[in-house]
Parts: structure tokens; C-alpha cells; sequence
């Protein structure tokens, strides 16, 4: 089972390189990690995506609170936040072949980014489905190199006192 929580860390230098060796010393699987900067210039959002059961967040989330620069930490609920992942997929893009990859690309409200010669840049935003469900129906035109970010999501809600760290 997947579990995504929300770490508000200070922002300094090797907070993300201790907490990612933090989980990978407890051998704590992350599926996805995605890091940025929040309204506060001295306070980073990590996303992380962790699998295990309800034991095996709270051991993670209990290691987690350890860290000094670890301001809070929030367990994030699908029906109660919004998560979005972005993937840039360049594919072959043959002259006979372009009219069916706008098509497809306008069915999944992506975008084209880049055209060259032979090949095109799509950007894809929405859910982990969204995603692979595209790459699945784009995959026949021949993918030339893929990159995807990790879950990146926010609560619906204000941070409520109990998830503070």
C-alpha cells in the first residue's frame, strides 16, 4: 500500500540527502520523492511516497520527526488533497504520423513543447493514471527518451494542529 506525506523542512543544504538516507538505513521503500520550495524562502515541501502498512508509516513517520530540520510531517489522503505528476516524453514523429499524435495529445490535454525534425516533446500533467495511460496509447509512435517528476500534492484542508511534527 502506497502512503504520500507532506515533510516541511528548513531549507538547507543535505535535509533531502539525510532523509532520503534516513528511510533507506530504516530500508523503507520510497516510490517517489519531489522537493521544492513553499511561500516561506527558508522552508522546503518534500513529497514523499512511501509503500508499507499502517506499521510500517508510523515507523517512518516517527524516524522522520527525528530530524532536526524537520518542521512537520502530514499523511495526505487521496480523497482529501490534489496530486499531480508531470512527464515530458519525446517521441518519433514521422511527417504521416504528426496529425495523430496532435490528436491523441489534444484527447489527454497535454502539450506539444518541442518539434523537431523527426521527433516531438510532449508534456503530460495529471495523475499517475493520466500519465501511464497516455504513455501506453503514445508508446506505438516510438518513444525516444521519457522523464516523469515524482507525486507532488497538497491537502484541500489548513495542516491541522494533530499532523504537526
Amino acid at each position: 500500500m502506497t502512503h504520500t506525506l507532506a515533510v516541511i523542512a528548513l531549507n538547507k543544504p543535505g535535509v533531502l540527502a539525510r532523509i532520503a538516507g534516513l528511510l533507506n538505513r530504516r530500508v523503507f521503500n520510497i516510490e517517489s520523492i519531489a522537493a521544492g520550495y513553499t511561500e516561506e524562502l527558508d522552508v522546503s515541501r518534500i513529497t514523499l511516497v512511501v509503500n508499507g502498512d499502517e506499521r510500517e508509516l508510523e515507523q517512518v513517520i516517527h524516524q522522520l520527526s527525528k530530524l532536526v530540520d524537520v518542521l512537520k510531517i502530514t499523511k495526505l489522503e487521496d480523497h482529501d488533497s490534489i496530486e499531480r505528476e508531470l512527464a515530458l516524453i519525446k517521441i518519433h514523429a514521422r511527417p504521416e504520423s504528426r496529425r495523430d499524435i496532435l490528436d491523441i495529445v489534444e484527447i489527454f490535454r497535454a502539450n506539444i513543447v518541442d518539434v523537431g525534425q523527426d521527433t516531438m516533446v510532449i508534456q503530460v500533467i495529471g495523475n499517475e493514471q493520466k500519465i501511464s495511460a497516455f504513455t501506453q496509447v503514445i508508446e506505438h509512435q516510438g518513444i525516444v527518451e521519457m522523464v516523469r517528476t515524482g507525486k507532488i500534492a497538497l491537502s484541500r484542508q489548513p495542516l491541522a494542529a494533530k499532523d504537526e511534527k
